[in-house]
């Protein structure tokens, strides 16, 4: 085995290089596959080549590699463990930044804008010590040497250079040094399943080098060019159709049709599979390719296990250059679930793409590189709870809390806490420990309810749900629906469905739980405004006074509705709807007449306005969420262990037991319903006679009864209290 093994090596090593694209599995190959004679030279095709390669992705991981191997650096932090706690504790409240959305002084850049000292010091004040920039490298695509727009909010990332859309590199540095000043930290983004179709993806294209191998794309002899559908005229690719991917799996070309099609638009995107037109490679040869991309079909995804290693080059790179070079001191893995992937085990099975186990072996080689280098990673994971906690074993630090993000907003819908319960108990079951996981309000994207647990590997198992024995596909089908019926037209026409949810503000999501339907969003009264505050803090408060990290938006801090669907009609024209929820803010209310953002997204109705102007009355949501804030940094809440989740009476009621740091115990209770709320519930690791404090009034609350706690809350309000 080993002789053979060595052959093989030595083979490779004579050949040279990995092919260009591996010809059809019905061809015999040659006894050295990898010999890649030199292709003629053609000139400009020569130059252009240079010119792309010096653009390249996988050119600047290269350069930026060659500052850190074999150096002591490298050895410097222990690596092999995820490490939660220590990373929650560099900064447990994030800002969450989408820097299309932010609206800057005139003049101004983005990054100047979010680098302001002045904000800083709000933030500071309010008690955010971390800011998560989100995607802010160039992306989109190149055609000839002209850059296209990004086709998805620069997550179809084409570089490490900054986008000058907005801002410079000296800039993101400015940005971190302000943070630092003010005890904070930058949080920025990697995306290793994909990239735009940039410098890296035309030279794949071409067959230059290594630059195939860096993409789950395959070679499609010309002799099928006659299964694959045409381009349309001033496009580089076309869907392939269902029919299609199974023929060309059928022929051994592909794995086949992936179990769910994201951003599914019909005759738009059908499959996860795309063709390249006919392209001339840098070889003189003419090529079609068929690659695959999870998302848009810009975003052409990487392929982890390649022989050239391309992929683990190009992310790695990235990773050093946003940590060394920009000086931020976490990463987001972005859609780091779909690494892996394989043809199914039986010819009609559609291919395994998530959970599978070269993605968890590809994030622990990400996540134990940026811990290298001092640095700490958190997913954004929305798989299965087995995934989610198979993921961070040796991989990421924290994860993103797609276990309750859909399960407390439901609670809010329906007023009725038993889908959140039953979430927070599987939680429990599967050993994902709160403080491991970035609990959040809004983010970019839509209310996502795939509800992925219920909807694969658990479809046919048991639960209890509304007092039944369901099979979880069931219990899926009964949440969505009531989701949907609640926060879609005609109970909501301020929102509207996306592929995978509804998008929607926390604010308009509010709005549909209370059943308001403005003529507009400047129509309500102040009333209304109220009531949608306090159910928007209520929401905050579940996700603050957890163990972990508490992250919320601008949308969430100046209390942005949903942008009218005409208003960014155009990017809405491929189904992607989460632009309604994109609107663009001003935290500190200095451009009072800006109608949108420099990225052109309109400017978002601001229920609660700036933060300055918040700062200023006691009972805005920005002064609220600071007196939450302050109670959540004095008992150290981030740092505590939740260690119950009590049975109780009322459906919208729900009480978490924590134990500080301190030993003490910490009770958050919340009424997601819209009654009063009185009840008597039993705190098994309470001590009777135990005094009872509120912490967010500061004052005293009674005492414990035996083990019995007793509760009297208003419509959704919610209390933070400490036995002792």
């Amino acid at each position: 085995m080993r002789k053979a093994l060595l052959a093989t090596m030595v083979l490779m090593a004579a050949c040279g290089s990995p092919p260009a694209a591996t010809p059809p599995p019905t061809t015999t190959q040659a006894p050295c596959p990898n010999v890649v004679t030199a292709p003629p030279s053609t000139g400009a095709t020569d130059e252009y080549n240079s010119w792309l390669e010096e653009r390249s992705m996988l050119h600047q991981a290269e350069i930026a590699a060659r500052r850190y191997s074999a150096t002591g650096q490298m050895w410097r932090h222990p690596y092999a463990n995820p490490q939660p706690r220590a990373a929650s504790s560099l900064a447990s409240v994030w800002f969450t930044a989408y820097p299309a959305s932010t609206i800057t002084k005139q003049g101004d850049t983005v990054l100047k804008t979010l680098g302001d000292a002045e904000l800083w010091k709000v933030f500071k004040d309010i008690g955010i010590s971390g800011m998560h920039t989100g995607p802010m490298k160039k992306s989109g695509g190149i055609k000839g040497k002209d850059y296209t727009p990004t086709i998805d909010g620069n997550f179809d990332r084409i570089s490490t250079d900054i986008d000058p859309g907005f801002g410079t590199e000296a800039e993101y540095k400015a940005l971190t040094a302000n943070a630092k000043a003010n005890g904070a930290i930058i949080i920025g983004d990697i995306i290793p399943g994909h990239s735009g179709k940039g410098a890296d993806f035309r030279l794949a294209e071409r067959g230059y080098k290594d630059y195939p191998g860096l993409y789950h794309m395959v070679e499609i002899a010309e002799k099928d060019w006659s299964l694959l559908p045409a381009v349309p005229s001033g496009r580089d690719a076309v869907n392939v159709p269902p029919a299609t991917v199974d023929r060309l799996k059928k022929d051994g070309y592909l794995v086949g049709q992936l179990p769910r099609t994201i951003f599914y638009e019909k005759g738009v995107k059908e499959t996860d599979w795309s063709a390249t037109d006919v392209v001339a490679g840098a070889d003189g040869k003419k090529r079609r390719w068929v690659y695959l991309h999870y998302f848009k079909a810009g975003q052409p995804t990487f392929n982890w296990l390649d022989p050239s290693f391309a992929a683990q080059r190009l992310v790695i790179g990235d990773a050093l250059h946003s940590i060394g070079t920009l000086g931020e001191s976490m990463l987001r893995l972005d859609a780091n679930g779909f690494l892996g992937i394989e043809a199914g085990k039986t010819p009609d099975e559609r291919a395994w793409s998530e959970g599978h186990p070269l993605s968890i072996t590809s994030n622990q080689l990400i996540a134990g590189t940026v811990r290298k280098l001092g640095g700490f990673t958190f997913q954004e994971l929305n798989l299965t709870l087995e995934d989610i906690k198979a993921m961070s074993s040796g991989g990421p630090d924290l994860s993103y809390d797609f276990v309750a993000r859909p399960a407390y907003d439901h609670a809010l819908v329906t007023g009725n806490t038993e889908f959140l319960r039953l979430m927070l108990g599987l939680e429990k079951q599967y050993n994902i420990d709160p403080a491991g996981l970035v609990h959040a309000l809004q983010n970019h994207d839509e209310l996502t309810l795939e509800l992925v647990h219920f909807w694969t590997k658990h479809k046919d198992d048991t639960f209890t749900f509304h007092g039944k024995k369901v099979k979880g596909s069931a219990l899926r089908d009964t949440v969505r629906d009531e989701m949907h019926g609640k926060l879609l037209a005609p109970n909501a026409p301020y929102n509207l469905k996306a592929s995978n949810g509804v998008s929607c503000t926390m604010v308009s999501l509010a709005a549909a739980a209370l059943g308001i339907q403005p003529k507009d969003w400047a129509s309500l009264t102040s009333e209304q405004k109220k009531d949608i505050q306090r159910a928007h803090l209520l929401l905050a408060m579940f996700n603050a006074m957890q163990p972990g990290v508490f992250a919320l938006s601008g949308w969430d801090l100046v209390g942005a509705a949903t942008l009218p669907a005409d208003s960014v009609k155009k990017l809405l024209a491929d189904g992607d709807t989460r632009w309604i929820n994109r609107g663009s803010y001003d935290l500190l209310g200095t451009s009072p007449n800006a109608t949108k953002s420099s990225s052109d997204l309109p400017r978002a109705f601001a229920l609660y306005g700036s933060l300055p102007e918040q700062l200023k009355t006691p009972d805005s949501f920005a002064s609220q969420l600071k007196k939450m804030l302050d109670v959540r940094t004095k008992y150290r809440i981030f740092e505590s262990e939740q260690i119950e989740v009590p049975n109780v009476t009322a459906e919208g009621l729900l009480v978490l037991v924590h134990r500080l740091p301190s030993k003490k115990l910490e009770v958050t209770v919340l009424n997601f319903g819209k009654k009063p709320v009185k009840e008597s519930v039993t705190i098994a690791a309470s001590t009777s006679g135990a005094t009872v404090t509120d912490l967010l009034e500061n004052k005293p609350a009674g005492k414990i009864d035996g083990k019995r706690l007793a509760l009297d809350l208003g419509p959704h309000q919610g209390k933070v209290l400490l036995l002792e």
